[in-house]
């Protein structure tokens, strides 16, 4: 949407949609009608209103609170990336035994060092979304920690495979995954 701003463009059509990202333009206007009356038959969708509905429909106008739990290198790179926040995520608190690793947050992040205090934190922070940064051994016991404390968005960055409530929804980031995808994708040239 971004790049629609940048050059001034008012009204796009299904079809430029389609060359932007690579899909069908019927598609597109199926999957668009699919959350209501968003574009002018034969005229097409007006950028800035778009941008408002797909941002409402993916609940980006909302701020959302999170808790990053393991500050290693991962973690002080998930910090330090300014795209979180430009999209609504504030880094509110973050969690590791180890409080040397916690030495230089900015200002709004709460560190924690302790576990018995962490759901305390969690609370007072109004936590909605943990990350898991964590050796694989500890994945499952944070997660059971971040659920039992209301937390229902987790995104695990261990290569661990977590048992959550119903109710809650994890995305796994899992690197080797992904470059083994570009590998066998590299491979087929």
């Amino acid at each position: 949407m971004i790049l629609w701003k940048k050059k001034s463009t008012e009204v796009i059509s299904s079809g430029e949609l389609s060359t932007l990202c690579g899909y069908n333009s019927a598609q597109i206007r199926k999957d668009l009608a699919y959350f209501g009356e968003m574009g002018v038959r034969g005229v097409g969708y007006y950028v800035s209103e778009l941008k408002h509905e797909i941002e409402h429909i993916m609940g980006l106008k909302n701020i959302w609170n999170v808790a990053l739990i393991g500050v290693g290198n991962l973690g002080h790179a998930l910090i330090s990336y300014n795209g979180f926040r430009k999209s609504g995520f504030h880094v509110r608190l973050a969690y590791d035994r180890d409080e040397n690793k916690l030495t230089g947050l900015p200002p709004e992040i709460q560190p924690v060092t302790c576990m018995e205090q962490l759901g305390e934190a969690l609370k007072k922070q109004k936590i909605q979304i943990g990350i898991i940064a964590v050796p694989p051994d500890s994945a499952q016991n944070v997660a059971n920690l971040l659920t039992s404390n209301g937390i229902q968005g987790i995104l695990n960055f261990t290569p661990m495979r977590i048992k959550v409530p119903e109710n809650v929804k994890v995305k796994y980031v899992d690197f080797t995954i992904e470059l083994e995808t570009l590998a066998f994708y590299l491979s087929k040239k």
